[in-house]
């Protein structure tokens, strides 16, 4: 039988394996790319899956995940390894909280539908496995696809996202007809940020195009190291949402001579030139005039200034910690730390509340077992260590943002008055 008989009857076993499922192939640089678009909360997309590897026709899988998701299937117990005083102390306790609320969001979709979301990314695992075939990791680093995602919002949209997706974490709401569609078409990470993504273009663009493009320029890139080593492989699987099928052809499809440079630019984290970048410093200089300009009018107005700007800020950071349960000497801190961290841009009172608050109330072995189920209501929130070390982290940290606006006007009332 000659290559092209073989190469049609292969192509005849895998289409009717796919089923009724999304699914193309494309053919470049001597390999067949065979792509199935899934649905992330249907069991029939990673029954699809398991049958297409049982064909033994492929050579390698792709799969739609970074190293960190990655490792999130396959590492059961990496919630355990996480590191508190490391992540605050490294300022990515927004980042953390982002991930808690996917999970909280996965979660609440097991309990509606039964099923884990990503089931058939699991099942692409475990069956290249079993037949020792090469599994490749496609996406992009979801903590660079959040931070490229920043970098290009406006300081008003970022702040309205960041507390709409913390708030979210607490609805009890079932999800709906409409959600589970879309989660068909598209993955988690897009419908976690569905309702910021339609009314920002430049978070469409991150989360969805830019993928599109990564996921693409990857793949080239494993092929072209899988045939320098000799082992270049006829036919690939490649396992991603459905939503990403059409714009990862296209780029698939699109001379690429250096897809490596593709991949260092669509990784590039520059930080964001926006007027938000500036704020802090802004805040700083102005905070401080403001207090040379009062106490040159009378030492009376700058001590009256200086009183202002402590028991507003540090009240209302305390006021937070409060408000999110923490230790009484977590409060204190955020009452002695929120007017010192408003006047410095690289710490903020949240990273040294949450600190204190993981020091004084030390997670347990059981909290770190349990966190994946407690985030996915409020009570677990406040119950679990871990996640109420987050709690206490936004709530200091929203109760400083708001006292130095209020503080602020307030201090500027005082200076225009002349009081």
């Amino acid at each position: 039988m000659t290559d092209d008989s073989n190469q049609q009857n292969a192509r005849t076993v895998l289409t009717s394996a796919a089923g009724h499922e999304p699914f193309e192939i494309l053919t470049r640089d001597d390999t067949e790319y065979y792509v199935l678009g899934t649905a992330h909360v249907s069991q029939t997309s990673a029954t699809t899956v398991g049958r297409l590897i049982d064909t033994d026709l492929f050579d390698a899988v792709a799969v739609e995940l970074c190293g960190s998701r990655h490792e999130a299937i396959t590492n059961t117990q990496a919630w355990q390894n996480l590191d508190l005083f490391d992540i605050l102390r490294q300022g990515k306790g927004g980042m953390m909280m982002a991930s808690l609320a996917m999970s909280a969001y996965q979660r609440r979709i097991a309990e509606q539908l039964g099923i884990e979301p990503g089931a058939e990314m699991r099942m692409a695992i475990e069956a290249a496995n079993q037949r020792k075939l090469p599994l490749w990791l496609i996406d992009r680093e979801i903590g660079i696809t959040l931070k490229r995602a920043s970098a290009h919002m406006g300081w008003w949209k970022k702040w309205v996202m960041l507390n709409g997706l913390f708030f979210s974490l607490f609805s009890r709401e079932s999800i709906s007809e409409q959600e589970i569609e879309e989660l068909k078409q598209g993955d988690l990470l897009d419908q976690t940020f569905s309702q910021f993504a339609e009314a920002t273009p430049e978070l469409y663009e991150s989360l969805i195009a830019e993928r599109d493009c990564f996921m693409a320029a990857k793949l080239k890139v494993e092929t072209q190291t899988s045939q320098q080593a000799m082992t270049g492989p006829k036919r690939v699987l490649v396992v991603i949402g459905a939503g990403h099928m059409a714009g990862m052809l296209k780029a698939l499809a699109q001379q690429d001579d250096h897809p490596e440079r593709t991949i260092a630019q669509l990784e590039a984290t520059q930080t964001s030139r926006s007027f938000l970048t500036w704020l802090p410093w802004l805040i700083l200089v102005v905070v401080i005039s403001g207090f040379v300009f009062g106490f040159s009018k009378s030492p009376e107005l700058g001590w009256a200034l200086v009183t202002t700007w402590v028991v507003v800020n540090g009240s209302l950071s305390s006021f937070g910690a409060l408000l999110a349960r923490a230790h009484p000497l977590t409060i204190l801190t955020a009452l002695v730390a929120a007017p010192l961290t408003s006047l410095n841009p690289t710490v903020g009172a949240g990273m040294v509340t949450g600190v204190v608050e993981a020091w004084l109330r030390k997670p347990r072995v059981t909290d770190f077992e349990g966190l994946r189920e407690d985030v996915a209501t409020l009570k677990g929130w406040y119950r679990n260590r871990i996640s109420h070390v987050f709690l206490v982290f936004f709530g200091s940290n929203l109760g400083s943002a708001a006292g130095t606006w209020i503080a602020g006007f307030s201090m500027f009332s005082q200076l225009t008055s002349g009081s």
